[in-house]
């Protein structure tokens, strides 16, 4: 499996303490560092959506 993917997951759990702060407990500035943290998380996710499009396009290469 991916490392970029293993990354994902690892991020989005690390948001999971200050989700539950924020929604469960109302602290404001959980729900800052979540904002971020989901920031974080689409340029992860950017980041492997560009990774698979290239591995596709070489894998196309390799074909023809």
């Amino acid at each position: 499996m991916s490392d970029k993917y293993q990354g994902l997951k690892e991020h989005l759990d690390s948001l999971a303490v200050d989700i539950e702060k924020f929604y469960e407990k109302g602290q404001s500035a959980a729900g800052t560092r979540v904002r971020k943290g989901l920031s974080d998380l689409k340029k992860l996710a950017q980041d492997m959506r560009n990774e698979i499009q290239d591995l596709k396009a070489q894998r196309k290469g390799e074909k023809s």
